[in-house]
């Protein structure tokens, strides 16, 4: 009976030895794989039998068996890669996948990921990446991950001027001009002038133009004046300026503005004569009164003509950035990151992706950040593949085999003796 059992123990042997041999090819063959966690092979004995002797009661081992194949989730290495949707994770987080026609998700370390034709972010499979999207507030949207989309196929529409801010220095040593502004005669009544192209609801540019024009009754105080061609406006004049906000700006002695910086200048007088919407313009006055050239140091609008998509763009924070022609740059979506309590129970799904399992824990689902990882741009996670390692971890496994297959061919040996014996 102990003789038969050395060849069952033997025959395990070479099984698990077998079986270790598997993970370590699969090992080695990956070793190129992005995003790649290697995998190992740990072994425990069988129950072991119980044998009476002259001493007493023993146990006898009956052989090994696989206990557990780990994957090893240690931090790859990266690689610098051209293509700015490459992604790598420093850290224990996950990306998060879905196919377009399933609810079913999974978890994946390697980034290579691309824009497809409808303007999804997918990997190389067609799996849709997981973010959270932005709203028009500029604010994440709550409640789960959705597919990270850009609109690639349409021209964003156009977006009417709302304010305008303007920081400007006025020369206090301006002569101050008798009688005021004349929007007949905008340059001689005026001692600086300043023009900003606003948009309109169809994406048309207008010119509006600010005139400032020193008090001579007080030389601490500024009037300004707003116009636009009349020609522009519904039932304005061609080639006439007409008058659409005004006010006054009010500086200490020290030249610094006390009153009249904002205010509703433009009151729904922009009533263009293209079909665009009524439009009002609210301006900001960041002004001072310094005995210096009257100079614009800064302006600005909120307006912006239609246009089309010209790059995508990935941020280290994750976040995915449509530029367009106009150069309006808009946030899409943040891409979304998953962890782990304890990821060596995911399970393996093939293409480098993975499933949740009991055994993994609650995921927890977050942007990129110090808990769930970094995200790297324009770079892949490199396989953790040790190859020094496996190789010396093959010959101790093939030198495993062949002493297991030694077991086996010597009880045989001893079996063949026993059989003789009746000779």
């Amino acid at each position: 009976m102990g003789i038969n059992s050395a060849l069952y123990t033997g025959v395990s042997g070479l099984n698990t030895n077998g079986n270790a041999m598997s993970v370590l090819g699969n090992n080695i063959a990956n070793t190129n794989t992005v995003g790649f966690k290697s995998s190992r092979t740990v072994f425990s004995d069988l129950l072991s039998a119980s044998i009476s002797g002259s001493g007493g009661s023993s146990q006898v081992g009956r052989g090994v068996q696989l206990s557990i194949v780990d994957n090893i989730f240690s931090q790859g290495t990266f690689e610098n890669t051209e293509s700015n949707t490459d992604l790598a994770i420093e850290g224990d987080g996950f990306f998060i996948v879905k196919p377009d026609d399933s609810q079913e998700t999974f978890y994946t370390r390697a980034g290579a990921f691309r824009f497809n034709e409808n303007g999804y972010l997918v990997n190389p499979e067609g799996l849709r990446v997981q973010g959270k999207a932005f709203q028009d507030d500029g604010t994440l949207s709550a409640g789960d991950p959705t597919d990270i989309q850009v609109d690639i196929g349409t021209l964003i529409p156009a977006r009417q001027t709302a304010n305008i801010n303007m920081t400007t220095n006025l020369d206090s040593n301006a002569e101050g001009i008798v009688g005021g502004f004349d929007v007949t005669d905008p340059v001689g009544s005026s001692n600086y002038a300043n023009s900003t192209r606003v948009y309109d609801s169809l994406g048309n540019t207008h010119l509006v133009t600010t005139y400032f024009t020193k008090s001579d009754a007080n030389p601490n105080e500024w009037d300004w004046n707003t116009v636009v061609d009349g020609g522009e406006l519904v039932g304005g004049t061609p080639g006439a300026l007409e008058l659409v906000g005004s006010g006054t700006l009010q500086f200490d002695i020290n030249g610094k503005l006390l009153a009249g910086a904002t205010g509703a200048t433009i009151p729904g007088a922009l009533e263009w004569d293209n079909g665009a919407d009524i439009q009002n313009i609210d301006l900001s006055f960041n002004t001072t009164q310094y005995s210096s050239d009257s100079i614009v140091i800064s302006q600005g609008q909120d307006g912006y003509g239609a246009g089309s998509l010209v790059k995508i763009a990935i941020g280290g924070d994750g976040v995915v950035t449509a530029n367009y022609s106009n150069g309006e740059r808009m946030k899409v979506s943040q891409i979304a990151l998953a962890k782990f309590p304890n990821p060596g129970g995911l399970a393996k799904a093939g293409s480098n992706l993975y499933e949740a399992t009991d055994a993994s824990g609650d995921i927890r689902t977050g942007v990129p950040g110090s808990e769930l990882g970094k995200i790297f741009t324009n770079a892949l996670e490199q396989s953790n593949v040790d190859l020094a390692q496996e190789f010396v971890k093959m010959i101790t496994t093939q030198r495993g085999f062949q002493a297991n297959s030694k077991i086996i061919t010597t009880t045989d040996e001893l079996l063949a003796e026993l059989i003789n014996l009746k000779r």
